[in-house]
């Protein structure tokens, strides 16, 4: 096998490991497994097109003489409110600077303040110990991933390919997936499969998440019974770009660390009116802060903003270190030398995801999950500022270690594929597909969004469960749920592709919000990214990891924050 993009054949193809999803965690995961093993990389869309490519602020680490992990450490633990595992967060934190030198080695050009790595502030961090590369940290350290990535000739990129479900074996161990690939759908045989497929932004109207981010790698864990973790925790970026035809282009959280001020109509922080450390405070604090005031001050808060002003921010600073936010602004008609951005919180991260231990590995054999797709327990409640990347690298670094199983017994040769009837991508079929996709996120964006209370969220669970019997009613809901592990299946239509993933994504959106809600209105109380109007108040009772498995939701055992 070369490192190029490679056709499919009508047989299924072999890999020692399958990684679906080519944002920095699959990428990284993908370098670090041995390169003795045969891997698959599986992007959706080209390389590379991921939420981690937007990420600006930068990526966390205890570098500097006067930081420690020990303090990076005590800072994760209080931004996540009480749900930190205290084992990861520690493996987390210790092993930061290393994964930084490695990235280093690789060639990813951190930005500098002599011959030292440049550090930056960032809400509820109490040292500057965030590196940066201007403000598209995620797009240098996914090129130059990238970069490595096709030079490594163990590993096969598929580009414009979509993870459609896991095949699992009859003792429901995972043994690779079934995949839509050059209007086809073939079963793709695993020894492991890392699901590294990001977060579900897609799913709530106002996000700065890119397209592909539609909770695939969760969904289909879910459907294949894999536990689930603490799915209600959803991170709103308090300063997300909001002008009418402007995409929710996201301000980055390095602004205000550099001294930008979040102000109202009347020129007023109104921050501090809602926390001490006003516009720093964790990011819940800081979206529920604008939302509230909206609430107060707005004619219409739904669709209203506030301000964030650059302009106490040194000139020649902002240039040096903000040059693509100003180039977006300019884009929109914006200067940010002269007045200020208008921003409202949107949907950024998803802090739960399925269950992972120190190795990756989910509660399904043959199964890993890294980065946003998983929940390892670093972020708890509410994700500190810039963990995020290095959570995937970090982790991404453990798949070294993967130990596979005896390599599965061959195949038989498959069958000639299957040749669908042609009237099962119809028009009409698309339209109420293309329907749902729009009305699903405007839903979420009420009844799951800043602030949640239980009669919307019931509301809102029955009408998603009646979308979800509609869209599993539709023709072709009802050939490709039924479809037997080794059928593979060509679709002989040139737009088929892009029509196969589009149900495809419209299914895991479905299945995704329905989990956050019922998720939801299980945690009745408010903790982190989670806050209810009538549960206004954290409760020491439910200071517990919510648990889904086959749709059945459960407590944890208290965690080890509330036991230390």
């Amino acid at each position: 096998m070369t490192n190029h993009q490679s056709p499919i054949t009508n047989h299924p193809i072999h890999f020692d490991v399958l990684v679906v999803g080519a944002g920095a965690a699959g990428l990284y995961a993908a370098l670090c497994l041995p390169s003795s093993l045969q891997v698959g990389l599986i992007s959706k869309d080209d390389l590379p097109l991921s939420a981690s490519d937007w990420a600006q602020g930068g990526i966390a680490a205890a570098v500097d003489p006067t930081d420690s992990p020990v303090l990076h450490f005590e800072d994760t633990i209080h931004a996540g409110a009480g749900l930190c595992d205290v084992e990861a967060v520690k493996f987390l934190v210790e092993h930061a600077p290393s994964c930084i030198q490695s990235l280093v080695n690789m060639g990813v050009t951190f930005d500098r303040k002599g011959e030292n790595l440049a550090l930056t502030l960032e809400a509820a961090h109490s040292r500057p110990r965030v590196l940066h590369a201007a403000d598209t940290t995620g797009r240098a350290m996914v090129s130059t991933l990238t970069y490595q990535v096709l030079s490594r000739k163990n590993i096969t990129v598929l580009s414009q390919a979509f993870a459609l479900s896991l095949w699992m074996n009859p003792d429901n161990d995972c043994q690779g997936i079934s995949l839509i690939y050059q209007g086809q759908i073939t079963w793709v045989r695993a020894s492991a499969v890392v699901l590294a497929t990001g977060g579900g932004g897609q799913v709530f109207a106002q996000t700065t998440n890119p397209a592909v981010s539609t909770g695939d790698g969760v969904a289909i864990a879910s459907c294949a019974g894999a536990i689930l973790r603490d799915l209600e925790f959803v991170q709103f970026h308090p300063t997300a770009l909001t002008k009418a035809g402007a995409p929710r282009f996201l301000i980055s959280e390095a602004v205000r660390g550099e001294g930008a001020h979040l102000v109202d109509s009347e020129g007023r922080r109104f921050a501090y009116d809602y926390h001490p450390k006003g516009e720093l405070a964790p990011r819940d604090i800081v979206s529920r802060a604008i939302f509230s005031h909206l609430q107060k001050t707005s004619a219409d808060p739904t669709n209203d903003h506030v301000w964030l002003d650059l302009r106490p921010i040194p000139p020649e600073k902002i240039r040096h270190r903000f040059p693509n936010i100003i180039q977006v602004c300019q884009n929109w008609g914006i200067d940010v030398f002269r007045e200020p951005i208008p921003v409202a919180p949107a949907a950024h991260y998803w802090m739960g995801g399925i269950s992972t231990d120190l190795l990756n590995r989910t509660s399904i054999q043959n199964l890993y999950a890294i980065g946003e797709t998983a929940s390892t327990g670093v972020h708890g409640a509410n994700r500190l500022a810039s963990n995020s990347l290095l959570e995937c690298i970090v982790f991404g670094a453990q798949l070294s270690q993967i130990q596979l199983e005896k390599t599965p017994s061959p195949l038989s040769p498959p069958s000639s594929p299957l040749s669908p009837p042609p009237s099962l991508l119809s028009g009409d079929q698309q339209a109420h597909i293309l329907s749902l996709r729009q009305e699903l996120p405007r839903l979420m964006w009420q009844a799951a969004g800043i602030c949640r209370s239980q009669d919307v969220l019931d509301h809102a669970i029955a009408q998603v469960e009646i979308w979800m019997q509609e869209f599993n009613n539709l023709p072709i809901s009802q050939y490709l749920l039924h479809l037997q592990p080794g059928e593979n299946v060509y679709f002989p239509l040139e737009k088929a592709n892009t029509e196969l993933k589009t149900w495809g994504e419209t299914r895991n959106l479905l299945d995704v919000a329905f989990l956050i809600l019922k998720s939801a209105a299980f945690r009745q109380e408010s903790r982190g990214g989670h806050y209810r109007l009538d549960f206004s108040t954290s409760d020491a009772l439910w200071q517990v990891h919510t648990l889904v498995q086959k749709n059945h939701l459960s407590k944890s055992t208290p965690t080890e924050t509330e036991l230390r």
